[in-house]
């Protein structure tokens, strides 16, 4: 007979906080694990070790790290923890004074530490915080990962970036970009769709400046089509792009395969050319809309998704008045707004005229009004259209939850579908024909076909 303490001895649990490239991290991770003979629970109450991978771009998403860390501590007390571990971007931010705010947790390790989580869990690290370079974490993990549930996989092609955004802390909690090999990507994405994967969503700090430091280096568009060619029936979609890397290579290589999803993620973080120069953005407003319209000229039907910022320090109201009217002009499929989150370690810090929050948070909310009538009638042009749908979770008998090709993972809509009675065969994972009867503000709704 088994000894069950023994076994929750060997249960780890991870909480991955922040964006998709972090998640992808964390999956790595629990592969090392694994692979080390620890045994993956989704219970923190039952794990005798918690791992919290955390965010710090900004301070909400350091202050959401934070409480996670703090709540899961609890678990020392009222559970079967023995020990907690903390990864990722905010030890390799706050560094020493993180480890004198938390005294909870037993070790700190920082984005560069991948290849170390076993011995973090195991307790053979010392205690501390433990910060290796983060150019390792680029290549730091195994082809394996415990992936999350669903017919979605995010495929990291780089790691760190080279941009010097004066808002910005990723090139100092990640390094230099990094890009990973074709070759070792092409053998990631064959293991994801042999793992049942439909749709593979490329994620990095900047996915188009890939293949561009290196001279002869296959670039984003050789990329982009040998992944499009592994199976016609796998979505490839492109995120987090830039406006000064996005290439004319890239968009012939979209409009070439029919299933690599005609989106395009390319946050422009303002559209005053006075606020982008303060920014270290390298491009202006006219480049901005040449490049908008070229994207749709060259890809009909193609949706657009961008980021803004708010209350950069020094921006005006005349200044917030240009934004307001770029996404008049613009239109934009999907958009999200962020405030600028302030902080001795930003070079923006040093700007004069900080604006007030309370003045960052109104403009915010001014854009997301705006862009909510925006969406709703760019969401109408599907009404009436059949549009293929990748069905993700079942709601409840005859309805599916599901997103159309011009709608990303958990940052956009959905697609509500309705399933005659008696229709057999359709699962998570599941292409269908959807006719689209109903568009709300952000999501659709649809028969199948």
């Amino acid at each position: 007979m088994s000894n069950p303490d023994r076994n929750i001895s060997r249960r780890v649990f991870l909480a991955s906080l922040g964006c998709a490239k972090n998640q992808v991290d964390s999956e790595q991770m629990l592969a090392l694990l694994r692979r080390a003979g620890w045994r993956v629970t989704r219970d923190p109450e039952e794990a005798a070790v918690i791992v919290v991978n955390t965010c710090s771009f900004i301070e909400s998403a350091a202050d959401e790290s934070i409480d996670a860390i703090l709540e899961l501590a609890r678990m020392k007390e009222e559970g079967a923890c023995r020990r907690l571990v903390v990864t990722g971007c905010l030890p390799q931010r706050y560094r020493q004074a993180i480890t004198e705010a938390l005294p909870e947790v037993d070790v700190f390790v920082g984005t560069g530490g991948i290849d170390a989580i076993v011995d973090a869990v195991a307790g053979t690290l010392p205690a501390g915080c433990y910060l290796p370079d983060p150019a390792r974490a680029a290549t730091a993990g195994p082809l394996e990962r415990v992936l999350e549930e669903g017919p979605t996989a995010y495929l990291k092609i780089a790691e760190g970036c080279d941009r010097r955004c004066t808002y910005c802390i990723i090139p100092r909690l990640r390094g230099r970009q990094q890009d990973r090999s074709v070759e070792e990507l092409m053998a990631e994405a064959r293991m994801l769709i042999a793992a049942g994967k439909k749709e593979l969503v490329l994620v990095a700090q900047e996915t188009t400046a890939y293949g561009r430091r290196q001279a002869g280096a296959a670039g984003l568009d050789t990329l982009l089509g040998e992944l499009a060619a592994l199976d016609r029936g796998v979505w490839i979609r492109l995120m987090y792009g830039h406006p000064a890397s996005l290439t004319a290579e890239v968009i012939e290589a979209m409009a070439r395969w029919d299933n690599i999803c005609r989106y395009l993620d390319i946050p422009v973080q303002h559209a005053s050319d006075r606020v982008l120069k303060a920014m270290g953005r390298a491009y202006g407003a006219d480049h901005l809309r040449r490049l908008f319209t070229d994207i749709r000229d060259r890809l009909p039907g193609v949706s657009l998704r961008t980021t803004l910022l708010t209350g950069f320090p020094g921006e005006t109201e005349d200044d917030f008045q240009r934004l307001l009217d770029f996404v008049k002009e613009i239109r934009f499929d999907h958009l999200g707004v962020f405030m600028y989150s302030d902080s001795d370690d930003l070079a923006a810090h040093a700007l004069p005229a900080h604006v007030p929050v309370e003045v960052a948070e109104e403009r915010r909310e001014r854009l997301m009004e705006l862009q909510l009538g925006i969406s709703a009638q760019r969401m109408r042009r599907y009404v009436e259209k059949t549009i293929d749908v990748l069905l993700e979770t079942p709601l409840e008998e005859g309805l599916y939850q599901g997103r159309g090709a011009h709608q990303a993972p958990e940052v956009d809509g959905m697609t509500i579908v309705k399933v005659a009675p008696g229709k057999r065969g359709l699962k998570s994972g599941s292409f269908v024909p959807v006719r689209i009867t109903e568009a709300l503000d952000y999501d659709l709704m649809g028969v199948v076909v």
